[in-house]
């Protein structure tokens, strides 16, 4: 239900907001057109998608299984991947940032509609990871 009710105050709010562990866009879209933007973009930086996370498939065809039949989302996926260059500089700055690695960005929708974000990193050399993600999802919402 938390989760729910912050998804629903994110999506209320214009442009990025940061909601708990994550920065989250609302996307002018589909689900679908949302992840082919996000996917593109991701493409452009010259990174490389390692796995593609369908996580709302996963929470719906287990739902029962655990004994729940609330909808959490309409679909879900998050888009793993990392950058040689920044992953770099961060570990460099200090080798335990290794934990944050690999990098996400998720795309969800729910009732209220379509977002795109990612989790929020620690203060200090994590930033250039934040700042990375954050071009992604710009120009991944701005298509």
């Amino acid at each position: 239900m938390i989760h729910k009710l912050l998804l629903t105050a994110v999506l209320a709010a214009p442009g990025l907001a940061f909601a708990g562990e994550s920065a989250i866009t609302s996307y002018d879209g589909s689900f679908d057109d949302a992840t082919f933007a996000v996917e593109s973009a991701i493409v452009d930086q010259g990174l490389v998608i390692d796995y593609v996370s369908h996580v709302g498939e996963m929470l719906a065809r287990t739902g029962a299984d655990v004994g729940s039949d609330t909808e959490i989302f309409k679909a879900a996926d998050i888009f793993v991947f990392c950058s040689a260059k920044v992953s770099r500089e961060v570990m460099e700055a200090d080798p335990m940032n290794v934990a944050h690695c690999p990098y996400g960005i998720f795309v969800a929708e729910t009732d209220e509609g379509v977002v795109v974000g990612r989790r929020d990193y620690p203060d200090g050399p994590m930033e250039k990871v934040e700042a990375l993600l954050d071009g992604i999802i710009a120009e991944a919402v701005a298509n």
